[in-house]
């Protein structure tokens, strides 16, 4: 079972509240994070992307490290761990995102791979002129499947004619090549985006919905495994989450309660907003899921909230559900959070001691 962690490379990370830590993304940040996610045997990192956050007092996701420049430098200074930069396809063409994994590739051949963002907040691409209109959430995902074509043709074979509603190419070259394999991630929930993923991706982002409820999502893994099936293709789904563990139960859940308590009432409907401009989403989608009520203060990306031995045990739950391949982490405090997965967490867990074993 993979373990990774969903990078804080935003402002705050995926806390949006007043009572959380309140910090600015850097690379010294970020490379104490991969250092120590390397030394406990974590697989994976991924940054993500966002040009624009949703302000309110702690100003969330106003600042925001660009994922590719980023991994590549950590991954300069690691060994083993995998890193996915998030290539925001309205900005950003895919043969220029083709020779930008290549050169992480470069730098550390097999361990970089490429998170697929087709964007929900039309903010953040209006103050560039860049958003496409609203008509765009009807074929963003026909695009990101020409986007992915366009890139791994180039990578197989250095050159590309391709010939699409969204992309024309004319003998465009890439060179030098990636000598490894470069992965591809999706996170999209809808019925249409969970198509893409199962057509074009190597892994796919489920979510773990609800307070400890690590079994929730298995009807996401269900409709992936259907989507799979159509495509014929094995891809495998990442299930992300938020850990708040302490000493005990109650202690955990004080802390979340204490940060929900103090969620920051402007970014979150700001959230809710922009989320909202998709018209032809369903209960499914991710734009419609981030911002339920319940759990907006995380938005809404589940929680297991609890003691080390509590957490423990529901991370084998989650491991257990069919179609799971790895758990994507975030956490409330990335200073402490994970030293204490790594020495008061994993141990515990059942479903990561063959490979444990195997790092050591």
């Amino acid at each position: 079972m993979d373990i990774g962690v969903f990078l804080p490379n935003g402002r705050n990370g995926y806390l949006i509240s007043k009572a959380g830590p309140q910090f600015d993304p850097s690379y010294r940040h970020h490379l104490e994070i991969v250092k120590k996610m390397e030394a406990c045997g974590m697989d994976f990192g991924l940054a993500m992307i966002k040009f624009s956050g949703f302000g309110g007092e702690t100003q969330f996701w106003e600042g925001c490290l660009e994922g590719f420049t980023l991994c590549s430098a950590l991954l300069g200074a690691t060994d083993r761990i995998k890193l996915f930069g998030s290539a925001a396809t309205i900005l950003m063409p895919p043969p220029l995102v083709a020779r930008m994994a290549a050169t992480c590739d470069s730098v550390a051949p097999g361990r970089f791979g490429v998170n697929i963002v087709t964007g929900w907040q039309p903010a953040e691409y209006h103050q560039m002129g860049m958003w496409p209109g609203d008509e765009y959430f009807g074929y963003r995902y026909d695009m990101a499947s020409e986007y992915v074509d366009v890139m791994r043709e180039l990578w197989s074979t250095g050159l590309s004619n391709f010939k699409g509603d969204h992309y024309q190419l004319e003998n465009c070259k890439l060179s030098p090549r990636p000598e490894g394999k470069i992965d591809i991630v999706a996170a999209g929930q809808s019925p249409r985006g969970l198509r893409f993923a199962a057509e074009h991706a190597d892994y796919a982002f489920t979510f773990c919905t609800g307070l400890n409820t690590p079994t929730a999502f298995a009807a996401s893994n269900q409709r992936l495994a259907e989507a799979k099936a159509a495509s014929g293709r094995d891809v495998g789904a990442y299930v992300l989450v938020m850990v708040i563990a302490d000493e005990t139960d109650a202690l955990a859940e004080k802390k979340w309660q204490y940060y929900a308590d103090n969620v920051d009432v402007a970014a979150v409907e700001w959230m809710a907003d922009q989320s909202g401009r998709d018209a032809g989403a369903d209960e499914t989608a991710s734009a419609k899921r981030i911002n339920l009520p319940e759990g907006a203060v995380n938005m809404n990306t589940g929680a297991l909230i609890g003691s080390y031995e509590t957490v423990a045990r529901m991370l084998d739950e989650m491991a257990a559900v069919p179609g799971t391949r790895g758990i994507m982490l975030s956490f409330d405090d990335y200073d402490t959070g994970i030293d204490i997965f790594a020495e008061k967490i994993q141990p515990l867990m059942r479903c990561r001691q063959d490979h444990l074993a195997v790092v050591a």
